[in-house]
């Protein structure tokens, strides 16, 4: 879809319905719309042309991924107040296992997994 802010909101709504058309728990799947929320909108921030939205299921981890086609994105500073910059890697980072960034030539790729137990 394109990189834009319009599109955020299309994202989060069909990462809810998928998620809960396989039966994830409420608040997992809560915790998984936020990530999406945040990783697309970083994506229609920082991805200059389109982004995409990628969701896998395999034993009780849900896998996000969000590849845009943006720069690598200078981290703020240390020193920098908190009320200065987003948070949104920080959210993606406390709701999430785990969390990797891959930048490529053509852009990045941000990858969440989210656990819960059966």
């Amino acid at each position: 879809m394109p990189a834009q802010e319009a599109h955020v909101s299309a994202a989060r709504h069909f990462t809810a319905d998928l998620l809960e058309s396989w039966s994830i728990p409420r608040d997992e799947r809560d915790s998984a719309v936020l990530i999406v929320d945040e990783l697309a909108a970083n994506a229609a921030r920082y991805g200059h042309e389109c982004m995409t939205l990628q969701l896998a299921l395999d034993h009780h981890v849900l896998h996000i991924v969000v590849v845009d086609s943006g720069a690598d994105v200078d981290r703020p500073s240390r020193h920098i107040a908190p009320d200065e910059h987003g948070r949104g890697s920080g959210i993606v980072e406390f709701l999430a296992q785990s969390t990797e960034v891959h930048q490529a030539p053509d852009g990045r790729e941000v990858h969440a997994c989210l656990q819960w137990s059966a």
